[in-house]
């Protein structure tokens, strides 16, 4: 790959899962790319495959100092403003940009495709890249996971006018962006670390849609009560309703490879905009059923511990609705196997404010049979975002205490590996959920060098 010398930006935070796309496509677009993170990981590790400078380790000002030239410094959100790479690079009037800021750029110059809601955005975002792949229309597309038609890749560079984004709503990043259509897949209260309650959530998400232009589409989720809500509340810009009471439901059921309703709730979201966009059914079907899923959205993986086999189902979702959701579209895929569940609780904050709907979810998928044995492991605590008031409310094992049922405990994670080695027999189905670190469990179970 060619790079242009007079054109450098450094990544702060470039292991995130959004920020690690934006730097994939400065990479592609001929850029020199530098960026720092706290740890390596398998996203470090590919980018500096593609020849980023990667460097791990605290944060250091002279990470910015001893790179003359640079044009822009980006930085995750939740970086600090306190951080001495972000203080070194406005010392240094080099210009600074979060992430979102700088998506928000490029989202000026392109046809823009946002897909929001709390749920489903980065399995609806990776099928409308797909979907315009297949149709010609050679798109860029910025997304929050890997996929595997893309290269397995966050960031696919196209060369037609549509850029496809994933719409993340925490701290409020979605009001960067300025779209010419938009899918929302969803509402339900999530990120009240920084929202605090609903209202503000969703208030949010109006000025999020207030953005669309006069020609703008607005594409929802009928069978979302507070989605169908927004969306009347928003005048003069024409709607998309897509349900699953239409009926294509069974036509796309048929085709689809991940399993769930809520998967088919976003087939439907692209179908509609498919329609929008005039491409033919044969191009929409061809799209749907070539998609085999996302990185960690229901990955579907051979397991092994001591020789004995079964199946792992590696999923991100860390949200109480989400876990649900997996659980159930686990028991439809597979209806007549032993089904264990490992979840690793995803922020103290989020645990704390979901407290009750965590209690409720894995008590009706107890009830449900959705699964024979649930395992909770600590909360995986992020970094700078905690609060420690409400560090020292809520745990796993108090989640577990108030569930109170024998089919479900508490496990630090160093004692996973041995419990699961006397439970697991051979053939079952393990489904491991969480948007932390717990994937280190699933490299140990599938003996992959890398989660990729």
């Amino acid at each position: 790959m060619k790079l242009n010398s007079n054109k450098k930006a450094h990544f702060i935070g470039i292991g995130g899962i959004g920020v690690s796309a934006l730097a994939r496509y400065y990479l592609k677009k001929g850029w020199e790319v530098s960026g720092s993170d706290l740890a390596c990981s398998e996203i470090t590790k590919s980018l500096r495959k593609m020849g980023a400078e990667i460097l791990i380790g605290p944060h250091k000002g002279k990470n910015i100092r001893t790179r003359p030239g640079l044009n822009k410094v980006i930085y995750s959100p939740a970086i600090k403003k306190d951080n001495p790479e972000l203080k070194e690079a406005k010392k240094l009037k080099i210009k600074t940009q979060s992430y979102p800021q700088a998506l928000g750029e490029l989202t000026k110059n392109y046809f823009t495709i946002a897909v929001c809601g709390t749920h489903g955005k980065s399995t609806t975002t990776a099928l409308v890249g797909l979907l315009l792949e297949k149709a010609g229309l050679d798109p860029t597309v910025i997304v929050g996971t890997k996929v595997r038609e893309f290269q397995n890749s966050n960031c696919r560079l196209g060369r037609g006018k549509y850029l496809v984004i994933e719409a993340d709503e925490h701290f409020a990043s979605f009001l960067n962006y300025w779209p010419k259509v938009i899918i929302l897949t969803s509402l339900e209260a999530d990120h009240l670390d920084y929202y605090k309650n609903f209202n503000n959530y969703f208030s949010a998400f109006k000025k999020f849609i207030s953005r669309l232009p006069k020609d703008g589409v607005l594409i929802i989720n009928r069978n979302d009560k507070k989605a169908r809500k927004l969306a009347e509340e928003k005048k003069g810009t024409k709607k998309i309703f897509y349900s699953l009471r239409q009926r294509k439901v069974e036509e796309i059921k048929k085709v689809l490879k991940i399993p769930g309703k809520h998967n088919l709730s976003n087939a439907l979201a692209v179908w509609a905009l498919a329609r929008l966009l005039k491409i033919p059914e044969k191009t929409f079907i061809k799209a749907l059923s070539g998609y085999k899923g996302s990185w960690r959205r229901f990955e579907i993986i051979k397991g092994e511990l001591n020789k004995k086999v079964f199946t792992v189902v590696s999923d991100y979702a860390h949200h109480p609705t989400e876990l649900l959701a997996t659980l159930r579209a686990g028991r439809e895929r597979f209806p007549k196997k032993t089904i264990y569940c490992l979840f690793q609780p995803h922020q103290f904050q989020r645990t704390f404010y979901l407290f009750h709907h965590f209690v409720d979810v894995f008590d009706k998928a107890l009830k449900e049979k959705l699964a024979d044995k649930i395992i909770v492991t600590d909360i995986y605590e992020v970094a700078g975002r905690e609060s420690g008031k409400i560090k020292k409310k809520v745990s796993s094992e108090k989640l577990v205490r108030t569930i109170s049922k024998k089919e479900i405990v508490y496990l630090p994670q160093e004692k996973i590996i041995n419990f699961l080695n006397k439970i697991i027999k051979g053939g079952e189905v393990l489904i491991i959920m969480g948007a932390g670190d717990i994937y280190k469990i699933i490299l140990k179970l599938t003996k992959r060098k890398k989660d990729a």
